[in-house]
């Protein structure tokens, strides 16, 4: 799938390994063992090229892109222990998912890519896509500037508040796919998936509000 062109590219969102050596042997680490993770999982009946659960292992994948990227971000800049810990987190858990659905698409013959529009594999994909048509919680690319010229307490309020509406987006995005596969192994990772950023959105939701800031409305 083709990059939306307000979208983040995953190689300028991951290029902040660069600064921060120790953290980028982590996350290599992690997507080695997302990666691992896939390829010893059971092979039953491959999903095909339109499938929702391609569909959705790659745009998931654009997705946690630039959600580690603002990880980054925050985690580099950041002068809050508490800010920088989820930033970790999350930067790591999200690298872990794609090893797993990059080698998913790796076993089931497919493309990592595809020239199908974001979220066309679900029905009436239009209404699932924001309002400059990115996937849903996506950061716009303003907001993504604003990101990386912040500092101090602003940082860290835009931080959480893109990363918890980017969470939502991704549970929708979850939810959708689990509505529409039978294969145990998609079931079982994005089950994971929704679990886990369930409670990071409570997590960062609580660190926002020590910091008097609010959620930003649902995109």
């Amino acid at each position: 799938m083709t990059a939306d062109p307000a979208d983040t590219s995953r190689r300028a969102g991951w290029g902040g390994w660069r600064g921060t050596p120790a953290l980028a042997l982590m996350l290599v680490l992690g997507l080695l063992v997302g990666a691992a993770g896939g390829w010893l999982a059971p092979r039953l009946a491959l999903p095909g090229e339109n499938s929702a659960e391609a569909g959705f292992a790659r745009d998931m994948d654009n997705h946690h892109a630039q959600a580690i990227e603002m990880a980054l971000i925050a985690f580099r800049e950041t002068r809050d222990a508490e800010v920088r810990s989820h930033a970790v987190d999350m930067a790591m858990a999200q690298l872990t998912e794609v090893g797993t659905m990059q080698t998913w698409l790796r076993q089931w013959g497919l493309s990592p890519t595809s020239t199908d529009a974001p979220m066309s594999w679900l029905p009436a994909a239009e209404r699932h896509l924001t309002g400059d048509g990115q996937m849903p919680g996506m950061a716009s690319r303003q907001e993504l500037a604003r990101l990386r010229a912040a500092q101090g307490r602003d940082l860290d309020v835009l931080f959480l508040q893109l990363m918890i509406r980017h969470h939502l987006g991704g549970i929708h995005m979850i939810d959708g796919v689990l509505a529409r596969t039978s294969n145990a192994e998609v079931r079982k990772a994005a089950g994971t998936m929704r679990t886990v950023q369930d409670a990071e959105v409570g997590n960062l939701t609580r660190v926002l509000t020590r910091l008097g800031g609010a959620p930003l409305p649902a995109s």
